[in-house]
């Protein structure tokens, strides 16, 4: 059977992005040659030391198993499976750096407990996944640029990273289902890491779980959640399998999942968020254009303030450019009252802040500052006071005024 492709375009787009963001050439060719030891060599000495190795004459039938998974999905380089003694129910991979070396691929033993053939098929194909999909080049460059415990991601970096982690995980459970070709037991490998219990000793039917599956779901597709976790919650995860496994065709699947994609696209469940972010593109566009000229330092300063509440920042900012900018601005800065009518100060901070951008103050952004603190009711006092603030904690001159 011929099956659709199981890479996902946003997740490319996405790891490419990141990869150029943090000069991945340049770091990787720095790395390389620093010729520090790897991550995998702590990996591989602990899994050497303390984990069963796992041989065709030690669990032959589980070595079969993985060999002949690892066959299936084509995936010619050497991997090292091992099992751990750990109550977990988890599995991972760890990429080699060295080409003389093997891959690792781990599963926990509690698995073993729990699993059928093709459900355990289903996780090492996952983890095969991950290795075909070459993810560990992209988490290692974030770690080192940006190492956990030293320093943060930037905001806009951080959602990236985020969403293309979670797109990631779903990636790499198209290939635990070409591992298996078995939608159910992919399935069922879902609720018993979620549960931990033998659905089959529970006599729990497949039906009764995809249907289950399906109120969950509608729940984070109605607003009620979002996936806060580097793995898309489960709900998103069996029906993004379920699409893939009976998509006709790779428009079907696309249209299919970009409604899945979206609770991904969510960076928070604040019902100002969304008013917010068209009350920074709109008020930002109005208040650039004020003098006749929209500078490229003003586009960049409302880009820079979108960031922090979209993973998109530039494309929405495009979006709104084509849409009734005056009609969206009056429709967020009503919402935004009602939601919160302390936030007047901010929104016209937020104005003042898109004049001093491109750090020339004319005449007319001024009288428009004015002009839109008395629309929020403001006094002169109230606004001079606040612009004067604004001016002195923010505003840096132009070293063209001066040379």
């Amino acid at each position: 059977m011929k099956h659709l492709n199981p890479e996902l375009g946003l997740e490319k787009e996405l790891g490419s992005q990141i990869y150029t963001a943090l000069q991945g050439d340049v770091v990787r060719f720095i790395l390389k040659n620093a010729n520090q030891s790897p991550v995998e060599d702590y990996w591989r000495n602990h899994m050497e030391g303390h984990c069963m190795k796992v041989d065709k004459n030690i669990l032959g039938n589980f070595y079969n198993l993985c060999h002949e998974v690892k066959e299936k999905l084509g995936f010619k380089e050497a991997v090292d499976f091992y099992v751990t003694g750990d109550s977990a129910i988890n599995a991972f991979s760890v990429a080699s750096e060295k080409e003389e070396h093997p891959n690792i691929v781990n599963v926990n033993s509690e698995l073993f407990n729990l699993m059928s053939e093709d459900e355990l098929r289903f996780v090492i194909g996952h983890e095969l996944g991950h290795l075909i999909n070459r993810d560990y080049r992209l988490k290692r460059l974030i770690y080192f640029v940006y190492p956990p415990q030293v320093s943060n991601l930037p905001v806009t970096l951080q959602f990236k990273v985020h969403l293309h982690d979670n797109l990631a995980e779903l990636v790499a459970d198209r290939y635990g289902y070409l591992a298996c070709e078995n939608l159910d037991a992919c399935v069922t490998a879902f609720f018993k890491m979620a549960s931990g219990l033998d659905l089959e000793k529970m006599h729990v039917k497949i039906d009764d779980l995809l249907a289950d599956n399906i109120k969950h779901l509608d729940y984070f597709l109605n607003g009620g959640g979002m996936s806060q976790y580097d793995h898309p919650v489960n709900p998103i995860r069996i029906q993004a399998i379920n699409l893939y496994a009976n998509a006709k065709s790779q428009e079907e699947l696309d249209s299919k999942m970009s409604e899945l994609i979206q609770i991904l696209l969510k960076v928070g469940d604040n019902p100002l968020n969304e008013p917010m972010s068209v009350f920074m593109a709109t008020a930002g566009l109005i208040a650039a254009n004020i003098d006749g000229k929209v500078t490229k330092e003003e586009i960049d300063h409302i880009i820079q303030n979108l960031s922090n509440s979209n993973i998109f920042p530039k494309q929405f900012l495009e979006t709104i450019m084509k849409s009734d900018v005056n009609k969206l601005f009056n429709a967020s800065i009503t919402r935004i009252l009602e939601l919160n009518s302390d936030l007047k100060n901010n929104l016209l901070e937020y104005f003042i802040s898109v004049v001093l951008a491109d750090k020339d103050i004319s005449e007319q952004e001024v009288n428009f500052i004015y002009s839109i603190g008395q629309n929020l009711g403001f006094n002169i006092q109230e606004i001079s006071m606040i612009f004067a603030n604004m001016v002195q904690r923010s505003f840096v001159p132009s070293l063209d005024a001066i040379s």
